[in-house]
């Protein structure tokens, strides 16, 4: 294999900034595609908020599917790269891509004939359910668009290039962003269709961006191929042992979210409006770890395919080490901003000044929360899926959530904030120490092999 993008030669420094910022771009494509379908529809009025709101858990937990399997055909797929065997890769892709979409409609007919009930359990009023039909009809036969861009972004990426899927995310953000105005509120010859219209302009933006992943999948990667009935149900069984743990680590973060806005209740409404502030900004503020960690997979995995673990540990250590030292950075320039930032998100003293708080205790510990989060993505790569499930279950359920209820339970709502960051400590310590324990045991492997 012509190593193209340096992941098994290039300094791995330079290896991991080159595939990371291409990567930020992308994220960035990705949060403003939500927030820009949020703001018009959010000019609809609050019923019509209120009603995609609910479909934030519901459409999570749909994309949670292929996010994971997006994480087994990645891994897979690298580590056949790295063993020079690009024909098996191409059909190890193929077959990947075809579980997606298959898993998807699955879910997506199981979904569009239970709207209405599932919805109402959730807590809709009959007078959101309205809209919430609109939108979900539309969403449920229109996702399966976004399963091979989604998918195939993450096979583009296995070969080292972040570069060409930031690129076809941005696209698919332009024309939802150009779209959406339009479709919602019927400018010029469009048709004014509401929330209807939110949902169309998604559907059109996923289509294009299916056409750019099928176009570069094929011509310019090498990584579509007929499919092999031979060999089909061996790469599912693969793509599912790494894929479903993915999927479940992916679907633990809005649960434990919805926990600690359990705990934040009990303090009052302040803190609930605080704490949905700080997610917003906390976004942003980890842009880089998330772009870093999806960096790292295809990084790891092919080095371990070329038999090069040693480079492969390094490329996870200089991460973490990384993780830590750049969000102490962002840190320190955060805490004179704090207060501006908590202004601009509420003009309310008793919840900007809550969000103040959160942003002076909580982001010092980003860092190491970013230890974990390139673990995992680092045991993935070494196709260890339940080791990685556990770090991502112990992150949130065994240090995160019981530091924050001991915190809010002894010294209330500053309590909690200090709980999440102490959280945040633990598990980066034990993540790095566990880290050490794991390379010890790899390397030795490869010696007495």
């Amino acid at each position: 294999m012509k190593d193209k993008h340096g992941l098994l030669s290039a300094p791995i420094h330079l290896v991991l900034r080159q595939m990371t910022v291409p990567m930020v771009f992308g994220m960035v494509a990705i949060l403003m595609f939500n927030l820009v379908d949020t703001f018009f529809i959010s000019l609809l009025g609050t019923e019509a908020l209120a009603a995609i709101s609910f479909t934030f858990p519901v459409t999570f937990a749909v994309n949670c599917i292929t996010m994971g399997m997006s994480m087994g055909i990645s891994t897979s797929i690298a580590r056949l790269l790295g063993q020079n065997a690009a024909q098996d890769a191409a059909r190890f892709s193929t077959h990947g891509l075809m579980l997606a979409v298959l898993l998807i409609i699955i879910a997506c007919v199981i979904g569009i004939s239970s709207i209405e009930p599932l919805f109402s359990l959730l807590g809709a009023e009959a007078s959101l359910l309205g809209y919430i039909h609109d939108y979900m009809s539309i969403w449920y036969l229109s996702i399966p668009l976004l399963v091979i861009p989604m998918a195939g972004n993450s096979a583009i990426r296995a070969t080292g290039d972040t570069k060409t899927p930031a690129k076809v995310m941005l696209l698919a953000g332009l024309i939802n962003g150009v779209l959406d105005p339009l479709l919602i509120f019927g400018y010029g010859p469009f048709p004014e269709l509401g929330i209807q219209g939110a949902a169309i302009a998604s559907a059109i933006s996923w289509f294009g961006a299916l056409s750019a992943s099928l176009y570069i999948l094929k011509s310019r990667v090498g990584l579509l191929a007929l499919p092999n009935f031979r060999y089909i149900i061996d790469d599912w069984k693969l793509i599912l042992k790494i894929g479903t743990p993915a999927a479940l680590s992916n679907a633990m973060n809005p649960l434990s979210g919805a926990i600690l806005m359990m705990m934040l209740a009990t303090h009052g409404t302040a803190a609930v409006a605080a704490y949905g502030a700080a997610q917003r900004i906390e976004s942003i503020l980890i842009l880089v770890l998330m772009s870093l960690t999806s960096a790292l997979t295809p990084f790891m995995a092919q080095n371990i395919g070329a038999d090069k673990p040693q480079r492969a540990f390094k490329g996870l250590f200089l991460s973490m080490r990384f993780a830590v030292m750049f969000q102490l950075l962002i840190f320190l320039m955060m805490v004179p901003l704090s207060t501006p930032f908590a202004a601009l998100f509420s003009q309310e003293p008793q919840v900007r000044d809550l969000l103040w708080l959160y942003l002076i205790v909580v982001p010092v510990s980003y860092g190491f929360q970013g230890i974990v989060m390139m673990l995992v993505s680092g045991l993935n790569a070494m196709h260890r899926p339940f080791d990685a499930f556990k770090w991502s279950f112990m992150r949130l359920f065994v240090f995160t959530l019981p530091f924050a209820w001991i915190g809010s339970y002894w010294f209330s709502i500053e309590g909690l904030f200090i709980g999440i960051a102490a959280g945040n400590v633990t598990g980066g310590v034990l993540g790095y120490l566990y880290a050490l324990r794991v390379k010890k045991q790899e390397c030795l492997s490869e010696v007495t092999s």
